[in-house]
């Protein structure tokens, strides 16, 4: 059968069994990659490398559709169509996305030290990488951004890190007056002021924080609103989009300032209608 393009009999058995391997290893548990190799071969009677490679497809599959995926199967790109189905398929019949956020510091014995913000990847001196347009399909067809925008503990969990960032690098920079002032607006007053958190620089202007979590790479598309566009423009000096990807394991961080396209394609994806 080695040769031959993977049915869906077989991409439903890889992907269960990458899944299994997944959870696990988020979850801290030990698991033996070759043992589960052997296993799917004699499941579905392919070959060791092209199991392994396959695993690297989904691994694939999951950084485009904004998820974390398992360490040491290196996404690898062209995959069937077919295979991203299957992936969604899975992600969904877990009862949603399946590395939804990690755990928040609610009641927790400590709250989360600074995260390390680098350069924004437009920033980089580099080109994209090459599968980024592979990636930006995936993301589309799934409507990544959306999902992002619609799970509210990933959200949460997002801005709640970044409230405890802000706070303690004030408090690192001498500013623990200013720190005991940095406010979770989105919480405290709502979603309609256009930013999530209101912190200060340690010089003491005003930082308005707009949160946006992914748990996939730094790429992934995000949703922005109309109302927090307009809110950037006006506040241009003191906005700044703080982006959290890799949250579900080690987050990690950059900062857009406006304008936006300087950095980001926007594009439109729902309109509103008036009567005439």
């Amino acid at each position: 059968m080695n040769g031959e393009e993977w049915s869906d009999l077989e991409n439903d058995a890889i992907v269960a069994d990458y899944f299994s391997m997944l959870s696990d290893e988020l979850a801290g548990k030990r698991y033996n990659k070759a043992a589960h190799n052997r296993a799917l071969q004699e499941l579905i009677d392919r070959s060791k490398g092209s199991i392994e490679f396959k695993h690297q497809n989904i691994s694939a599959v999951l950084k485009g559709l904004g998820e974390t995926w398992i360490n040491g199967y290196k996404p690898a790109f062209n995959f069937q169509i077919s295979l991203e189905d299957t992936v969604a398929r899975h992600l969904q019949h877990r009862g949603g996305w399946f590395a939804r956020a990690r755990s928040s510091t609610t009641g927790g014995s400590e709250a989360p030290g600074p995260i390390w913000v680098s350069t924004p990847p437009t920033m980089q001196n580099t080109p994209p990488p090459d599968e980024l347009a592979q990636m930006q399909a995936v993301a589309r067809k799934f409507d990544v951004a959306r999902r992002d925008e619609r799970n509210r503990i990933l959200g949460k969990a997002g801005e709640e890190h970044v409230l405890h960032h802000e706070r303690a690098i004030l408090t690192s920079a001498g500013r623990k007056d200013l720190a005991l002032q940095v406010r979770w607006v989105s919480q405290e007053d709502g979603d309609g002021a256009g930013y999530d958190i209101s912190s200060f620089t340690p010089e003491g202007r005003s930082r308005l924080i707009e949160v946006k979590t992914t748990n996939g790479w730094e790429r992934t598309p995000f949703h922005i609103s109309r109302n927090e566009l307009t809110v950037a423009d006006e506040n241009r000096d003191s906005w700044t989009l703080f982006r959290l990807w890799n949250f579900s394991r080690e987050a990690r961080a950059f900062e857009l300032r406006p304008p936006l396209d300087a950095h980001v394609d926007l594009t439109a994806t729902s309109f509103q209608a008036s009567f005439h």
